[in-house]
């Protein structure tokens, strides 16, 4: 039995295949079109995943749509009807939209597939599960976990902003929802807008700014005084009521009204590119621990609700690692797994899985041989050695082959060593916006000098922001205070205290620039400002080449860990293909690009005609 799921016309659009039961391919549709969050109908992921299981359309059981556009629907009109008349604008811009396009779904939906090739539109079995069901789902069915409390949170689905379920064997069942507009997901947004990021990306720079804030000062004290008896009413069970006075997400066509949040918190809106001061790093330090406080609250009660031992987690706000560490560290559950595509893309995964274990209720098994279901999130294309060759031909790239992958590890290992910035590109591109080691910009996490060199030079993005240490799996607890797994960098634990250098006197009261330049440790550039790190632990049974090339480094350096970052530049998707690679590598100043067994140096490529006029191709995330 073979199922198509697919999430698309909000953000982050994706297709997913399973084949009873087992995943077979998933990938986001940006990775193809290089549009970021892609909202689009994902043809070119759909085309994958049929060509990956090698299946046709006729041949499928299902084809099921992430959520409910109708239930949307209704909930927009509900909330337009009772905030009239305020949102006119908002009203007039969205609905002919919906009218037109989205309230036909299934003939778009249909539509749309013929795009992809030709089939039997009567054959076509179309099904709609919920939003946060198709979630839960992506979290629960992966797991290896036979029991499970699910937790679900996000900014909305089509009513439902966060839901606590029961997982247990091949059923699951809803135990609370919460309700739109209250959201965590949409309150984290408001101020990922407020403090002047992009909404439904920005949110990531908002979690990494917030240790840059004075969290036990009076002004941060101030701000979640203020956040919680003006903004939020939070209550035991993590469930929140959000004051509209101050918020226009759900009639207006911006995140919060204009003066209110500036009489509030004493200082307007910060606009994009604008520079970063202490105030804006004070309040992204408190509402990061307003949202920790309530998604433990939200924890403790699934707990409560299901008596298990397992907590699974999806839903935007999954990947908040900053929280997941601190609900670990709460010893709330003995287990847990989240899923590493947590957001609206992992929907189309988790839709597919849900038809078939609950609308075709199909025997779950858990196979406990493996870290979960997911084989790594590593489920996108693969390039072969043809196509490295075509894209080198296209850019007349020079390159040298190593025949043995062994022999490869050992030299790259050596360039890392030396301080070089390497793209390293292998096997299966990841499902999910963490880069796992196969679509990667990989350093030397000793290097000073890496975090500055990758943000300012490679990356082109802020200099605050952080960067991910890939660890081996066996010395996790070398370098962390932790012991555990964390194989898809969705988890915050501190570097070991032997590791860190102590503050310098009066570093509390040093700007940004001169805290983010302090060494903190003996492997400063995945150490963030608060001495934790955004761990990802590499198993050699999911991914053997990426641990090898650990392992080689090890042996050279004694140090069994790497900094590792996606491979693309701010505003672009992470690459797909070598062509994407190549350009990648030109266009910074990364030394190294590693595709497969073939090793490109910088130095030696034929002059880049390009000039700075491709990153008008990308907006600025």
């Amino acid at each position: 039995m073979k199922i198509l799921g697919i999430s698309a016309f909000y953000h982050d659009s994706a297709a997913a295949i399973i084949e009873n039961g087992v995943i077979i391919a998933a990938a986001q549709e940006e990775r193809f079109t290089r549009k970021k969050h892609d909202p689009g109908f994902p043809v070119n992921a759909v085309k994958y995943c049929l060509e990956e299981s090698g299946t046709s359309l006729d041949d499928l059981e299902a084809v099921v749509f992430y959520d409910k556009p109708l239930l949307k629907f209704e909930r927009l009109l509900e909330t337009y009807y009772g905030f009239a008349p305020v949102g006119v604008a908002s009203f007039v811009t969205s609905i002919p939209v919906w009218i037109k396009e989205k309230m036909f779904l299934k003939k778009l939906i249909r539509d749309e597939l013929e795009k992809v090739e030709a089939y039997d539109r009567k054959k076509l079995n179309l099904l709609f599960p919920e939003h946060h069901l198709s979630h839960a789902a992506s979290a629960y069915y992966p797991s290896p976990f036979e029991d499970a409390a699910i937790l679900t949170i996000d900014g909305v689905g089509e009513w439902a902003t966060a839901s606590i379920c029961h997982g247990k064997g091949k059923d699951i069942t809803v135990l609370k929802e919460l309700q739109f507009p209250h959201s965590v997901g949409l309150l984290y947004s408001a101020f990922t807008y407020f403090l002047g990021f992009r909404v439904n990306s920005g949110e990531y720079k908002l979690m990494g700014l917030a240790p840059y804030g004075n969290a036990d000062s009076p002004q941060v004290k101030g701000y979640i005084e203020k956040i919680k008896s003006t903004l939020v009413d939070m209550k035991e069970d993590g469930s929140v009521w959000l004051n509209q006075k101050y918020f226009t997400y759900a009639t207006g066509l911006r995140m919060v009204p204009d003066g209110r949040w500036e009489k509030l918190f004493g200082f307007p809106r910060r606009e994009s590119e604008a520079p970063l001061e202490q105030h804006h790093c004070d309040l992204g330090v408190a509402i990061q621990i307003v949202t920790e406080e309530i998604v433990i609250k939200m924890a403790r009660e699934a707990q409560r609700l299901t008596g298990s031992e397992n907590l699974c987690m999806a839903g935007g706000v999954a990947l908040n690692c900053v929280a997941n560490g601190k609900i670990q560290n709460e010893n709330i559950f003995k287990n847990y797994f989240i899923q590493p595509a947590a957001g609206d893309a992992g929907g189309a995964l988790g839709c597919a899985l849900a038809a078939y274990y609950i609308h075709y209720q199909q025997e779950r098994k858990v196979d406990h041989t493996k870290l979960d279901a997911m084989k790594g999130s590593y489920l996108g294309p693969e390039s072969s050695d043809k196509e490295i060759e075509q894209a080198a031909r296209k850019y007349s790239a020079k390159y040298t082959k190593f025949e043995s992958f062994d022999e490869l590890v050992k030299v790259v290992a050596g360039y890392l060593s030396e301080g070089n910035v390497i793209g390293w590109h292998q096997g299966r591109m990841e499902f999910g916006p963490r880069a796992l080691g196969n679509r990667s910009i990989i350093g030397d996490a000793r290097n000073e000098e890496m975090q500055k060199k990758l943000n300012l030079k490679i990356k082109y993005r802020e200099s605050f922001r952080p960067f991910a240490p890939s660890v081996l799996a066996e010395d996790c607890g070398e370098y962390f205070d932790y012991k555990g797994i964390s194989p898809y960098m969705l988890l915050v634990h501190p570097v070991k205290e032997s590791r860190r250098n102590p503050y310098p006197q009066g570093f509390k009261e040093f700007g940004l620039k001169e805290k983010l330049y302090h060494k903190r440790s003996d492997i400063p550039s995945i150490t963030h400002i608060d001495y934790s790190a955004r761990i990802q632990t590499v198993h050699r049974e999911s991914n053997e080449k990426y641990w090898k090339l650990i392992q080689a480094f090890k042996q050279k350096t004694g140090y069994g860990l790497i900094v590792n970052t996606s491979f693309n530049v701010r505003g672009e998707p992470i690459v797909c293909t070598p062509e994407d690679s190549y350009k990648c590598l030109m266009r910074t100043e990364m030394d190294f690009l590693v595709v497969g067994n073939y090793v490109f140096n910088k130095t030696e490529q034929p002059a880049w005609k390009e000039g700075a006029e491709w990153k008008l191709e990308y907006v600025l995330d």
